[in-house]
């Protein structure tokens, strides 16, 4: 019979995948300056030397953090902008996603993208550069989506709408971010979408 209990002396191996999960999740939580190396080390359940020797140091993780959440968390959002029926409710349906996943835990609000790494960004140009890049990626699907709709549908161009999306997005994540109740949130999802449109539709379920 072979024992699965660990040999003495040889240390437990971390799951690199679930120790990223777990930075992630304390960077969303606590944010950049908040989450320190001790703390990520500890929550993480790996030696700081192995964090560093993986990532180069915390900036490095914070990266790999912001491109995990970009992988598993973002596209679920995007994919609601991807749905058929009228623009007012594919639109709330975007806007409430984007509650959803501000509001889904109380432990991690608002965006990690939109809240923490907006606030990290500050004087270091690294972070600046790839907090555009997010928002351009987020805007960019945006603008795809507001261009299939027939024409008239839009209040106005949809150039000129995709940006005002955006921000509601992002404004939404802040306020989450701040402790709003989702429910206030979801009436302002509700509202903007049927200001956006010339033939409101939103879902009313």
């Amino acid at each position: 019979m072979i024992s699965t209990a660990p040999q003495s002396g040889r240390p437990r191996r971390t799951d690199p995948d679930a120790a990223l999960e777990t930075a992630m999740k304390l960077f969303w939580a606590e944010g950049y300056d908040g989450a320190s190396v001790a703390r990520l080390s500890q929550a993480m359940g790996v030696p700081k030397a192995s964090l560093y020797r993986d990532h180069g140091d915390k900036r490095g993780l914070f990266m790999a953090a912001i491109d995990r959440y970009a992988r598993l968390r973002v596209p679920a959002v995007l994919r609601v902008l991807e749905r058929p029926g009228p623009p007012a409710k594919v639109l709330e349906g975007f806007l409430l996603a984007v509650i959803d996943l501000g509001t889904a835990d109380p432990r991690t609000p608002g965006c990690l993208v939109a809240c923490v790494l907006a606030e990290a960004a500050g004087a270091d140009l690294g972070l600046r550069q790839e907090f555009r890049r997010r928002l351009h990626q987020m805007d960019d699907a945006i603008l795809t989506c507001l261009r299939r709709f027939p024409p008239g549908t839009l209040a106005t161009a949809p150039e000129a709408l995709a940006p005002v999306v955006a921000a509601t997005a992002r404004g939404l994540m802040t306020q989450a971010r701040a402790g709003e109740k989702p429910i206030a949130l979801q009436s302002v999802a509700r509202t903007a979408a049927m200001l956006w449109c010339n033939d409101p539709s939103p879902s009313r379920e």
